[in-house]
């Protein structure tokens, strides 16, 4: 790592020069933004300080934001303190919008996760934290609002080292002048051996301490603790020293390009912006960016780059290592890919995933095509509305992850493109998979066309999704052209039987497959790659799933009888309570869609002091499957998508057979 040597009262320290990346987060009201408006404010970023309730935070600057007064956007901003330049993302604490915060969450190089020292541990709270833990990074825990009455600082640094991590510690007060005191040193040594002795026998400078410090913060094994109030800029100062004294970066800015696309933009006149960190390298514009998309691989140039802060957007001529930045140019890349060097890196998943589904309602004066293309932008910016286009009803789906979600989206589409849209009331998002093995068969050759699958169908494990496999040889169908098939398999979302919902969980082995040198055409791989899925399906034991919640309900242990009955009745199940003389906290799984509303149910009989945490827990075994069969009435011989009969030729005339006899006349038996 590159250093430079500053100066702090007198004491040397090594400072990155690599731009350092850092998140907000909270539950909502929390403070987070104005937190986020005093570090730009003391940073001589921002003029004034604005604030949430009067409309005017710098980071919250979308009309949207500003009228509801809360974030939506994970939007960032430029500040430089003391010779180290800063990115700090201001993500949004509602759990409606908690894809656009994970997507911010992968590219940051530390968190500050602010609770209030009134509330404390929220719901909201404890999903952030499992996130920043998942992908382990170095956090900042800072107790705002400590003026407020009720406020508790110690009672909220003690909860969370009790719900989130033993391993916060109080700094306030504990770095003076950049040296750390006895009570930190002590902290340290009893999470390190060789930190014990060198306390123990009173060695190590004051340098020594101080990186031991970073390295352990860095390392996910202490996790700093400030306290104050954003509002009243109480402590932020110290806390801003702080933060700047703990954090550093290691970026190699001499390395080849290399970086990861974390969001899409899309300016006033619709030209698409592509969010990346850089991670290695310097990126000049009018250069060529390497990226994958589907099965090929894109070299387009970077024709603009960009810094953004707030709604501003400042022209660059060149980035580097560790610098967030927008590039024009990029038509095809998405969040969570890899350019450059990390172009063959895999893509980033994510766990917060939208559990309802809901059907976009416009007015006959709009033209389906253009709302069509106004949705797929948006789905280019958050990926996780999977935008579907029903051709046979020509309707638009969305998944969404709440009702607050699918208000702020009514306005977006008015405030972008001027459409009148609404929505449809969410359903649960189901989906389908299969429990047993079967063989599909798939024969599409009507007059000059000609091609044969035959697919093997797996259950596969729970969360696995679709996973493509090949024992056909090359001698047999060649590599490309079993390529073709996979990607068919992999470019939609397939109808179960059941209702119609998307397929999961389930492994797809590609057995044999055939063309003709003359008559086969890519299309036709297609049609018979879809009609072997559908037939395997129509033979398969198939399974319908629904989502599930894992909970964490927390309150007084009078109520603890309702909540487990309540747990019961809604069909979940919950491991052994937690209990002290005063509370509870339960834990377990239950349906989404019988526990969706909980919260406010839980509040109530508890007069706010009850808490729950809801976290997206996967799909299981629906557990009223016939009934939601029933109401759906998907009907599977009239979807128009799929069909599982296969078409053979005779006598130069294509004709159609039932998949149940489909197998019998298959070529390559």
């Amino acid at each position: 790592m590159t250093a430079q040597r500053g100066i702090i009262k007198g004491i040397c320290l090594p400072m990155s020069t690599s731009p350092i990346t850092i998140g907000m987060f909270a539950h909502v009201d929390a403070g987070k933004t104005t937190l986020a408006e005093q570090l730009l404010y003391h940073t001589n970023s921002i003029r004034e300080r604005g604030r949430v309730d009067h409309q005017d935070a710098y980071l919250d600057s979308h009309d949207i934001e500003r009228a509801r007064g809360i974030t939506v956007f994970a939007d960032q901003a430029v500040l430089s303190y003391q010779g180290t330049t800063y990115y700090l993302i201001d993500t949004p604490g509602h759990v409606d919008f908690s894809p656009e915060m994970e997507r911010a969450i992968q590219v940051m190089d530390y968190a500050i996760l602010v609770v209030s020292a009134v509330e404390g541990i929220q719901g909201h709270t404890e999903t952030v934290w499992q996130l920043l833990h998942k992908h382990r990074i170095p956090t900042f825990f800072f107790i705002n609002k400590i003026d407020r009455t009720g406020a508790d600082a110690a009672r909220v640094l003690e909860e969370i080292r009790l719900s989130l991590t033993p391993d916060a510690c109080s700094i306030t007060g504990c770095l003076a002048d950049g040296e750390v005191e006895d009570a930190l040193r002590e902290h340290m040594a009893e999470r390190d051996e060789q930190l014990l002795e060198s306390f123990l026998s009173g060695e190590g400078s004051s340098a020594f301490w101080l990186e031991a410090l970073r390295r352990m913060i860095r390392g996910h094994r202490i996790f700093p603790c400030a306290s104050g109030s954003a509002l009243q800029d109480t402590g932020v100062m110290e806390f801003l020293q702080q933060l700047h004294l703990l954090s550093v970066t290691e970026y190699d800015a001499q390395a080849p390009f290399g970086g990861r696309v974390y969001k899409i933009r899309h300016d006033a006149n619709g030209v698409r912006m592509t969010y990346v960190k850089a991670y290695s390298g310097m990126l000049k514009v009018r250069e060529e960016l390497i990226y994958s998309s589907g099965q090929e691989r894109m070299c387009e140039k970077a024709s603009r780059l960009l810094i953004a802060s707030g709604s501003k957007l400042q022209p660059v001529d060149q980035v580097k290592a560790g610098d967030l930045f927008a590039v024009v140019g990029l038509t095809e890349a998405e969040a969570g890919q890899g350019v450059g060097i990390y172009s063959d890196a895999d893509k980033l998943t994510y766990e917060m995933v939208p559990t309802l589904t809901s059907k976009v309602i416009f007015p006959a004066s709009l033209h389906v095509k253009d709302v069509l293309k106004a949705f797929q932008m948006l789905d280019a910016e958050d990926p996780s509305l999977n935008v579907v286009w029903e051709e046979s009803l020509q309707e638009i789906h969305i998944h969404v992850m709440g009702l607050i979600q699918l208000e702020v989206l009514q306005q977006l589409v008015w405030d972008r493109f001027q459409y009148e849209v609404s929505f449809e009331a969410p359903e649960i998002l189901y989906k389908e998979t299969i429990a047993s093995t079967v063989v599909g068969y798939g024969h599409f050759e009507p007059l000059k066309h000609y091609a044969e699958i035959h697919l093997r169908l797996e259950p596969g494990e729970r969360g696995s999704g679709l996973v493509f496999a090949s024992e056909c040889h090359v001698n047999e169908l060649s590599l490309g052209n079993q390529n073709v098939i996979k990607g068919h398999l992999y470019e939609r979302e397939h109808h179960g039987l059941l209702t119609g919902m998307p397929i999961t969980d389930i492994r797809i082995t590609l057995l044999r497959g055939a063309g003709h040198n003359e008559h086969t055409h890519g299309g036709d791989f297609r049609e018979a790659a879809y009609r072997a899925l559908r037939q395997g399906l129509e033979k398969a034991d198939n399974v319908l799933l629904e989502p599930y919640y894992e909970f964490k309900i927390k309150s007084e242990i009078d109520h603890l009888g309702k909540i487990l009955s309540d747990i019961q009745r809604a069909f979940g199940s919950f491991e052994p309570p937690q209990t002290t003389a005063t509370h509870a906290i339960v834990t377990g799984r239950v349906p989404v869609a019988t526990f969706m509303d909980y919260s406010t149910e839980l509040a109530a009989f508890t007069h706010g002091r009850g808490s729950i945490q809801l976290v997206f827990g996967g799909y299981d075994r629906c557990h009223n499957e016939q009934e939601v069969i029933e109401r759906i009435a998907y009907r599977k011989d009239a979807d128009p998508l799929y069909t599982s009969s296969s078409i053979f030729c005779a006598k130069g005339h294509g004709y159609i057979v039932p998949w149940d006899e489909a197998e019998a006349k298959m070529h390559l038996l």
